[in-house]
């Protein structure tokens, strides 16, 4: 995982992000420990409390949960609850920039639903 400093979002929500993806990906699976603070700070060269607060985040949104003493866990729901709240947040903004988009080239909504169709059509055909 490469940290950004310099970026705009805050590291400890790269470090969720991160975390989040690795749960998607499978590399991380329910009930499944994954890194402490201390194991993340000393990866990406970064302050534990700012790894703790990406952690206690991902609890917050019961992504993770604690068993005191022992470390940081996967939920069992953690990977619909993710996909959820990717699709509200990150697509629907991707989505509306699109829109918007479209709207300012005079771009119309058939020609907009035939665009995304041939890109879906063109992803599945790489897949295959």
């Amino acid at each position: 995982m490469i940290i950004n400093p310099d970026g705009t979002k805050p590291i400890y929500v790269q470090i969720s992000e991160w975390i989040e993806t690795e749960i998607l990906n499978e590399s991380f699976v329910q009930d499944e420990k994954v890194y402490s603070q201390y194991q993340l700070a000393e990866m990406m060269n970064i302050n534990p409390a700012t790894a703790a607060k990406g952690l206690t985040k991902l609890v917050e949104e019961e992504i993770l949960y604690k068993k005191r003493g022992l470390g940081m866990f996967v939920a069992s729901d953690a990977k619909d609850i993710i996909l959820n709240k990717r699709k509200s947040n990150t697509l629907t903004k991707l989505v509306d920039d699109v829109v918007a988009e479209a709207n300012h080239l005079d771009v119309s909504e058939t020609e907009l639903i035939s665009m995304i169709q041939t890109s879906m059509s063109k992803l599945r055909g790489e897949k295959e």
